[in-house]
Parts: structure tokens; C-alpha cells; sequence
């Protein structure tokens, strides 16, 4: 029972220090805003989210900018839902690199990958080599 209980502790442990490396925040077309590791959100902000059409499609942007002086290395992915909230083609989604200088701002942007998309999240974490 005691082995159990110490292996039980052991995983949690191993899942909260990887938690560090793959939080970071979202922010929504919404006007919803996540932080998930608030180290991270001293560095980094998202603002300036905004959605437009497209032809049929929905386009998201926003504003990643750092606030140290030093570069970062993140990454940033866009997740788009359908009126009833549910993800669209999120497994096709991928990360994507973005490099920036200390206190530079960079608009991303985004094409929803059909026309039932109505709003999107942009998350945005850190990026770490293994």
C-alpha cells in the first residue's frame, strides 16, 4: 500500500514539474484571458485579438509582445469553434515557432479552416528544445 501511494506522489510530482514547461495563456476572440503560468505572463502579453471575414472564412489576429529585454523563443496556436462550441479541426492545428526581441511586439494571424468557424482562442507558451 505504502509503495502505491509513494508511486501515486511520484507521478503527480512528474506531471506538475512538466506542467511549467507547456503552460503559458489564451486569450479569445471572446474577450477571454488565461494565464496559466504567471512567471510567463510577466514576459509575455496578448492583446489586440480581433476577428474579420474572410470570403467565408473567419480571420483571427493578435498581438504577441514581450515585456523583458532579453529574446524569447514561444510558440502560439490558434483553435477555432463552431456556433455550438466545439473545436474545429483542432488536431490539424499546430504550433507554431515565433521568435521575438527583447520588448518587441509581432502580429500573428490565423485563416479558420472552414466557414462554420465563429470565434477562436490564441494560446501562446514557451518553447523548449529537449
Amino acid at each position: 500500500m505504502i509503495k502505491k501511494l509513494v508511486l501515486v506522489l511520484m507521478s503527480g510530482l512528474l506531471f506538475v514539474g512538466c506542467a511549467q514547461h507547456t503552460a503559458g495563456m489564451m486569450a479569445s476572440s471572446s474577450g477571454e484571458v488565461r494565464v496559466d503560468n504567471t512567471s510567463f505572463a510577466r514576459e509575455v502579453a496578448v492583446e489586440q485579438l480581433k476577428a474579420r471575414q474572410q470570403g467565408d472564412f473567419l480571420q483571427g489576429s493578435g498581438v504577441i509582445l514581450s515585456k523583458v529585454s532579453t529574446d524569447l523563443r514561444l510558440q502560439y496556436k490558434f483553435t477555432w469553434f463552431d456556433i455550438n462550441g466545439y473545436t474545429i479541426e483542432d488536431e490539424a492545428s499546430s504550433w507554431k515557432p515565433l521568435k521575438l526581441h527583447g520588448m518587441q511586439r509581432m502580429q500573428v494571424n490565423a485563416l479558420a479552416p472552414n466557414a462554420q468557424a465563429v470565434r477562436y482562442e490564441l494560446y501562446v507558451r514557451k518553447a523548449f528544445s529537449n
